[in-house]
């Protein structure tokens, strides 16, 4: 890999990132409810995805089987995609973000256990890091936590963490083969808006489960765009490419700027400020945690920690 390409590559993974980072924001900025948002960006970004794919068409080998299973990934990414947007509204884009972004540690445990890929031993040490951590954050030893309700925004961001988890190592076992991104993407997304359709139509409201709004509202459904335009489709799609053609050191700087960045446009672009001592200390152990099983455990484009 020439000097060249690798700071070509490492600017495209960061910027992909960084445009990621904002996906919270312009959820908050729609002001629709979790069901809505997580179904209309998959539901925006499919026609472009449809039409990267079909451009490609030729060069997609899959065979039928891969190609359901990415669908079924997508299904896995429904609830992940709710539990997120929930969890957001409870305690915060940023603490949100950083919760289930913490599934890098599950994926290695699960993986070390289906593909005997022994992590790191500092990857064992994180486990316990991070549960002090979301126990702090959870507000427990505080008269007055930041968050609407920030026990159960930990409970549905450790939800995001788990089926996050399980979409990575489905999608991961879909696509040995490398196929192109953006029609592994497609299937995926459109498995993931077919379940999020289920999941907003059923009668779920004791879950903190609001049904889907259809309802067109603007600039809400502006905003929803964005977000699937920009990050669903141009930010992932950057990080995709970018991260195969990055050193192991590089990859884990441009996985870990995303939820640095998100805590960050909380805290300027949201006004979401007021966390005690103990949540602050909380999302520091996370977010180190986090980092050191980037840092130190092995990490691939399929277990990349983005929402």
């Amino acid at each position: 890999m020439t000097v060249g390409v690798d700071r070509r590559a490492m600017f495209i993974a960061l910027v992909g990132a960084a445009v990621i980072s904002f996906s919270p924001v312009f959820y908050v900025y729609s002001n629709t409810n979790p069901s809505t948002g997580a179904f209309f960006r998959m539901l925006y970004a499919l026609p472009i995805l449809g039409l990267l794919a079909y451009r490609i068409r030729k060069s997609d080998t899959r065979s039928s089987q891969a190609r359901w299973m990415a669908f079924g990934a997508g299904l896995i990414l429904a609830p992940d995609m709710i539990s997120y947007h929930i969890s957001m509204n409870f305690i915060g884009i940023g603490i949100a973000t950083l919760i289930g972004n913490s599934q890098v540690i599950l994926v290695t445990l699960v993986s070390w256990k289906l593909f005997g890929e022994r992590p790191n031993p500092a990857i064992l040490f994180s486990l316990p890091v991070v549960m002090l951590g979301l126990v702090l954050i959870s507000g427990i030893a505080d008269a007055d936590p930041y968050g609407e309700d920030p026990m159960k925004g930990v409970l549905f961001g450790i939800c995001t963490a788990i089926f996050y988890s399980a979409f990575l190592i489905t999608f991961r076992a879909c696509n040995r083969g490398l196929a192109p991104v953006s029609s592994v993407q497609f299937d995926a997304t459109a498995g993931a808006a077919l379940g999020m359709l289920i999941l907003g139509i059923l009668p779920l409201s004791s879950l903190s489960v609001e049904p889907i709004d259809f309802q067109l509202t603007w600039p809400g459904h502006g905003w929803l765009i964005l977000l699937a335009v920009l990050s669903q489709v141009g930010g992932w799609l950057a990080v995709a490419y970018a991260l195969p053609r990055l050193p192991a050191a590089h990859t884990s700087f441009a996985i870990l700027l995303q939820p640095v960045l998100t805590l960050l446009w909380g805290f300027l672009l949201l006004n979401q400020d007021g966390h005690s001592t103990n949540q602050l200390f909380g999302m520091f152990l996370v977010l180190a945690a986090i980092a050191s099983v980037t840092i130190y455990g092995s990490t691939s484009v399929d277990e990349v920690g983005v929402e």
